[in-house]
């Protein structure tokens, strides 16, 4: 941590030891400070740090939030305060703090971007580039803080501006992975202009860092795909994953038992609240085409967008307080069934109203929503849920080429052709389970497909099934000025273009083992 400007010298110090791990000694410290003054705001701040380092986030939101309380005009304590509430999936009260903090005088690029990074988790981009910029302005040298200013600018669509914030990353820290793999996604490139000289280099200086090699092979791969050359392509692809997919031991009957405990999260009588609330849910497979109908619906005069949420997955998991570290497991799942769902559904509306920024309808579209449809209709009951389908091969092909958070566990199917086979198997029983059982007033599938070569049709379906009234708008989805923070952030400012439709047959011979694990899935597309 390093702050460009504090006053105060027992912060100073304090903070200097944190950086060097010397917590011990700083917690001592802080204790001794608040004996002497139980008001000072300095050893709150400082505590909170430690929690964090620890990983007890809600002691450190406590801390926090009482150094705030102390001092009330100081950016820091709200910034920091409100970052660990994004940690807890707090987003609401997050966004909220971090207003306060960009109201205070800031006088160090640090504040600014953490305050930067909050109003970036929560959704609100055109707020976090203010941030992001103060920031460039009080210290230019950190290249992390012109790459996050870059991402920012590429959700709200300002392509341009984002690629010289990229490229000021990169010539500042040239071997910034993510900056390069975020510039490479930002243009196709051509024979004449791409970086695959500098970026076989870097993958070759990173052999035993797995993250550097995703972002770099990943990189790699989509510029020999700009060039038509699909089997370098799927090799780069390969040697990008293999190092990642050695550490993270993926276990696949662990992650597919997830699917067996959601068919059993579904009662034949659900319950009912009389809640009024009527959210839209759009999940499904990453890559099928989620971001694409909520730019459709959230372009409709009466939607927002509210992104891509964990907020009902975060109370589940509160509500059941099961003791795995994974907001997401079997285990949780099953338990959830046995919780009050009528007070998640309420405690649902009341976290995303900030969100949802004074619109009568917002969309929610987090795709591993779908293993929680039965859950989320029985806490929402007037909750309109839209699953998107795609052609199997396309699914599989689309999920494993892309690169994913690499702390997002969820995904760690994808580094395999063969799991991800496995798992799209799991999902479509899933979806005809749901299919099923949910009533079709309230669970709607529809395919991407059928969206790229039937729009006009495909748009009046989704608003018929959202009882929204006809909005020219949502024709022209591709003028949304609304933030996409998904790896659709290029391609969803286009008009539709069917390009994508069996891509996976460009790769020949290479996609024979996919096509074998799907067996009779396969000829779904």
């Amino acid at each position: 941590m390093q702050y460009g400007h504090i006053l105060n010298a027992s912060l100073a110090e304090g903070l200097k030891l944190l950086s060097r791990g010397e917590f011990q000694d700083v917690h001592t410290s802080a204790i001794a400070m608040i004996k002497q003054d139980v008001e000072d705001s300095v050893p709150y701040f400082l505590l909170g740090h430690i929690a964090l380092e620890h990983r007890n986030v809600e002691k450190s939101v406590s801390l926090f939030k009482q150094a705030a309380a102390y001092d009330l005009g100081n950016a820091l304590y709200h910034a920091h305060w409100a970052r660990a509430l994004t940690l807890l999936n707090r987003q609401t009260e997050a966004h909220a703090v971090a207003e306060v903090a960009a109201s205070c005088e800031i006088t160090d690029a640090h504040t600014a971007d953490t305050i930067g990074v909050v109003f970036s988790r929560t959704g609100f981009h055109d707020l976090a580039i203010n941030m992001f910029e103060k920031a460039v302005a009080l210290n230019p040298q950190p290249a992390n803080f012109h790459f996050n200013l870059g991402s920012s600018l590429q959700f709200l669509g300002d392509f341009e501006r984002a690629r010289i914030a990229y490229e000021a990353a990169i010539a500042r820290d040239t071997e910034h992975v993510r900056a390069w793999s975020s510039l490479i996604s930002l243009s196709k490139q051509s024979e004449h202009d791409n970086h695959l000289v500098e970026l076989a280099a870097l993958f070759d200086r990173h052999k035993n860092d797995s993250d550097a090699r995703l972002h770099i092979g990943h990189a790699i791969a989509k510029s020999y795909e700009d060039l038509g050359d699909y089997p370098a392509s799927f090799a780069w692809l390969g040697k990008a994953k293999k190092l990642k997919r050695e550490e993270i031991e993926f276990d696949r009957d662990t992650e597919l038992a997830l699917f067996t405990g959601a068919r059993s999260s579904m009662p034949a009588i659900p319950q009912r609240n009389t809640s009024p609330a009527s959210p839209i849910f759009i999940l499904g497979l990453p890559r099928t085409g989620t971001t694409l109908v909520d730019r459709i619906i959230s372009s409709h005069r009466s939607v927002c967008s509210a992104g891509e949420l964990n907020t009902f997955a975060g109370l589940i998991k509160k509500a059941t307080k099961t003791p795995s570290n994974l907001v997401l497991d079997e285990e949780t799942i099953l338990a959830a069934s046995h919780t009050d769902l009528a007070a998640i559904g309420r405690e649902y509306i009341t976290a995303t109203a900030r969100l949802a920024r004074g619109a009568s309808h917002f969309t929610d579209k987090m795709p591993l929503n779908f293993f929680y449809a039965g859950l989320i209709h029985r806490a929402l009951p007037n909750a309109r849920i839209i699953a998107l389908r795609r052609g199997s091969m396309d699914s599989c092909l689309s999920n494993y080429r892309q690169l994913f958070s690499t702390g997002y566990s969820y995904y760690n199917y994808t580094f395999d052709l063969e799991d991800t086979a496995a798992y799209f198997q799991s999902f479509d029983s899933l979806m005809r389970h749901w299919r099923e059982i949910l009533p079709p007033s309230r669970f709607m599938e529809v395919s991407y497909e059928d969206i790229v070569y039937k729009q006009e049709e495909q748009t009046k379906r989704l608003l018929n099934f959202c009882d929204l009234e006809w909005d020219d708008a949502c024709m022209r989805f591709h003028e949304n000025a609304a933030p996409v923070s998904t790896a659709s952030s290029v391609q969803v400012r286009q008009p539709l273009y069917s390009g994508s439709i069996g891509r996976w047959k460009k790769y020949g011979s290479a996609l024979g083992p996919l096509k074998s694990a799907l067996g009779d899935l396969a000829t779904s597309n």
